[in-house]
């Protein structure tokens, strides 16, 4: 049996005992105020976090603070009759629970994650049908990119996610992180630091030397993908001149992006595996 399966049917219970279809709902991470609003339930969001950039409504809803640092008082003086939250250790139920609110608690950490997460969020919220439509077009999308990309060489990434801004250091790479690595996976890559130790951590010029990406995807410090200009990815991809002996550089693989579908697992993987692909196989996927 997958090993997601238990975590399907705890959210559903989680769900059921909602007594009602919740009207006011506060959701504490993007990954969740975007299903929300792909379920066509945006409207019932009265807060979110300082995080949550997509869609552009939610620039008018309630900020609420950060994963790390929720807000209790803001989030009491909504009054919400659900908050759904991440299940992390970061996000312990008993944090709204004592403060006597509904919770229902999900995962994002897979792909599988965001099927059960989408079907909790759907039934919890009384959209059930919306929540299964939603699910199989992502899944045949995401089917129809390893379709397009079946049969090639996987390409060897490097995806980093912090850096030093204008240098070569204080590099952060993405590791052992499931979603990360499951996504650029279907899109025809492999992370050449999978078997790093943490889902992200540092490397110095020295290990990505040894590595040799064939294509490098930089978001370094651009983070905060807001207001990131076409100029200053142009410097980015520039930075890398300082290390032609990398086959990414000297073949012009250099990627820098700035979007919250690269970060964001959620609804919108399939734009992110789409992405990847075409950056990782541009000869067969348009």
């Amino acid at each position: 049996m997958p090993s997601y399966i238990p975590r399907v049917l705890l959210f559903a219970a989680a769900a059921v005992v909602l007594s009602a279809e919740p009207r006011r709902i506060v959701s504490t991470a993007p990954s969740i105020t975007e299903t929300v609003f792909a379920l066509g339930a945006g409207d019932r969001l009265v807060g979110v976090t300082n995080y949550c950039h997509y869609p552009p409504e939610t620039a008018k809803i309630t900020k609420i603070g950060t994963y790390l640092e929720p807000h209790t008082e803001t989030i009491l003086a909504l009054k919400p009759d659900l908050v759904i939250s991440e299940d992390s250790p970061i996000h312990s139920k008993d944090l709204f629970s004592t403060l006597g609110l509904k919770v229902l608690k999900v995962r994002f950490e897979t792909v599988a994650d965001i099927y059960a997460s989408i079907r909790a969020i759907a039934s919890a919220l009384g959209v059930r049908p919306r929540g299964e439509a939603l699910v199989t077009s992502i899944e045949s999308q995401l089917n129809a990119i390893r379709k397009s990309v079946a049969g090639r060489p996987p390409v060897s990434v490097m995806f980093l996610v912090g850096r030093t801004p204008n240098a070569l250091e204080g590099m952060v790479a993405t590791g052992n992180a499931p979603f990360m690595n499951e996504v650029i996976q279907i899109a025809g890559g492999r992370n050449v630091f999978r078997d790093g130790a943490m889902r992200y951590f540092r490397v110095s010029q020295e290990q990505i030397i040894a590595r040799n990406p064939e294509v490098i995807l930089d978001m370094g410090d651009m983070a905060d993908t807001a207001g990131v200009t076409e100029a200053h990815k142009r410097e980015v991809v520039s930075l890398w001149n300082n290390m032609p002996a990398l086959q990414a550089v000297a073949r012009h693989r250099v990627y820098a992006i700035a979007s919250d579908i690269y970060v964001v697992p959620g609804p919108r993987v399939v734009d992110c595996a789409r992405a990847f692909a075409r950056m990782f196989h541009p000869e067969a996927v348009r």
